[in-house]
């Protein structure tokens, strides 16, 4: 149940690559990051996985720093970033195969949420289209205090926040003014095997798909009154 040891994996794996080296131990790929949840039923279970995830941050803190580790009352969501973002790559691999390890010796499983759980993991991100990225992406810059996504630079760069706790903000350049229609958008990222029953809950709920000729990279729907939300995976861009 361990992921692939670092060796079996190329120093720049595909996606593909990596979701295989780590699917087996309950983590999934999501907007380069690895993704798990760890289910306990108290919080003295809690404080055990902090604990053990804390001696394992004591042993390597430059590895484990890279950790997002959010506990709940019920369960634990685990993000594992990749050293060279925006990319989780072989360090971050091996290191999901210790957390896992770390917590089955607790007695304890890491995993996506199970079947009929309020959502699978997923990640968010805003994009806005604009004429001229380089003059906003400043603004927003500013307004929101994030920070350019590490590894990347340019002017259209993703912006992040840097304590991790809201979703990332990206450009997306226009040739034309766009006065009739939106201009901000949201990206929900999934697994891949959550993507089909989303798309079919956003139909269900009135929704109508405008795009899907860059599948399954990303599928684009449309509310009522044309508002868009692309449910997007890592399929597709290697």
């Amino acid at each position: 149940m361990n992921p692939q040891t670092p060796d079996a994996v190329p120093q720049k794996p595909t996606r593909a690559a990596v979701s295989a080296a780590v699917a087996e131990a309950g983590w999934r790929l999501v907007l380069g990051s690895l993704h798990t949840c760890v289910r306990y039923g108290s919080w003295a279970d809690a404080a055990r996985l902090a604990a053990a995830v804390a001696e394992l941050g004591q042993a390597e803190p430059e590895t484990v720093r890279r950790l997002r580790f959010d506990l709940r009352a019920d369960r634990a969501l685990l993000q594992l970033e990749g050293a060279r973002a925006p990319q989780a790559g072989p360090a971050e691999i091996a290191l999901a195969g210790r957390i896992s390890a770390a917590v089955a010796a607790l007695g304890l499983v890491t995993g996506p949420p199970a079947a009929g759980e309020p959502r699978s993991l997923q990640g968010i991100e805003f994009a806005i289209d604009a004429l001229d990225i380089a003059v906003i992406r400043p603004f927003w810059k500013a307004a929101l205090a994030y920070a350019d996504e590490p590894g990347l630079t340019g002017a259209a760069a993703p912006l992040v926040d840097p304590l991790g706790q809201g979703p990332a903000l990206w450009f997306q350049q226009l040739d034309a003014p766009r006065p009739q229609r939106n201009r901000i958008h949201l990206d929900v990222s999934v697994p891949p095997e959550e993507a089909g029953p989303r798309r079919a809950a956003i139909l269900a709920a009135g929704g109508t798909l405008v795009y899907d000729g860059q599948a399954p990279a990303f599928w684009v729907f449309a509310d009522a009154e044309g508002n868009e939300v692309c449910i997007t995976t890592w399929q597709g861009r290697d």
